[in-house]
């Protein structure tokens, strides 16, 4: 526990002093607000064992409330944020409710049929901009302090991405985190033992909707914008993707699996044309265009190379060198 809480310590520290090594402060704050995304979801995924193929509208649904609330309400940012975290709470119950009645394939259905309603819903609504969506959201200013500056804003997400990771890290070590790993492993039994199932799968759908939603809140100021793209089927799937690249059931998985989306998204194009002016090979200068092919090929080198995740199977490989193992528990 305490190596755990110095390494924690030292990945604050490394992501505190990032931009005065420089590090680009917008890149990393979007890095940041996925990696949350993608640590909500696995909350649900992999320690609740509940595949969500519509968690998306909370991501989006809190962007359009945060910036509605600031834009239109004059609402301050940290205010304006808790209010999208709290919109996203309360539709997380919605769908929850109805979508914990199901399981496996029917459950990840649903969620995905009430998701593209949401969508459909931001398509048309007056307050959403349609296909332009909100632009021009003010950061606004706490203490004094004006989050119109980069640096100042980073250091705010910052505090909520270590926050958001902190309650995930809460939850899962508490007796409710326990429970909840005991329904993924074997639901029969836990109802057994008189745990009232649907009631802990709704709480743990409602939490992940509402850190999925302080993410959305949150990337949206970081953008001053927000659009269609955060509500669509392919956000949902592409928080999947990071969670299964990063390790499904642990706790640094999805981050790094979120590093990963987010920096080939974003760099492979740069490296098309290094290669490209390296060895003179004009094909390689097609990359940036084809960023989802090459995602989706990292996406099955690793499912078939590491069926646990990167981490996953780092942590196996750890648990099972240590003399007297006969195997490793999952993380």
């Amino acid at each position: 526990m305490k190596r755990q809480l110095i390494a924690y310590l030292l990945a604050i520290v490394i992501l505190a002093l990032l931009p005065a090594i420089g590090a680009y402060p917008i890149f990393i704050m979007k890095i940041m607000c996925y990696a949350l995304f993608a640590c909500a979801f696995n909350l649900l995924l992999g320690y609740t064992g509940l595949l969500s193929f519509g968690h998306a509208a909370f991501l989006g649904g809190a962007s359009y409330a945060t910036g509605y609330a600031l834009a239109s309400w004059g609402m301050a940012t940290v205010p304006g944020i808790l209010f999208g975290t709290v919109v996203a709470a309360i539709m997380g119950l919605v769908m929850g409710a109805l979508a914990i009645r199901r399981s496996g394939i029917y459950f990840a259905m649903i969620t995905l049929a009430m998701a593209q309603m949401v969508f459909f819903y931001f398509l048309q609504a007056p307050f959403t901009g349609g296909e332009d969506g909100l632009q021009g959201i003010p950061r606004g200013s706490l203490l004094g302090i004006d989050f119109g500056v980069d640096i100042h804003l980073y250091y705010l997400v910052l505090l909520i991405f270590v926050l958001g990771y902190a309650l995930i890290w809460r939850t899962i070590n508490s007796p409710f985190g326990q429970v909840l790993k005991a329904i993924r492993e074997n639901e029969p039994r836990a109802i057994s033992l008189g745990y009232n199932v649907n009631s802990y799968k709704l709480l743990a759908f409602v939490l992940s909707a509402a850190l999925a939603g302080l993410a959305g809140a949150t990337k949206a100021v970081v953008f001053a914008s927000a659009t269609l793209s955060d509500a669509t089927w392919g956000m949902s799937g592409l928080v999947i993707l990071m969670t299964l690249i990063g390790g499904m059931g642990t706790l640094t998985g999805p981050v790094l699996g979120a590093i990963i989306v987010v920096v080939l998204e974003n760099k492979v194009g740069e490296f098309g044309h290094y290669m490209a002016n390296a060895t003179g090979v004009q094909w390689f200068l097609s990359l940036g265009e084809s960023v989802t092919i090459v995602i989706g090929l990292i996406f099955v080198i690793c499912v078939m190379a590491f069926r646990r995740g990167i981490i996953g199977e780092l942590l196996y490989f750890y648990r099972s060198r240590k003399p007297g193992a006969t195997g490793a528990p999952p993380a």
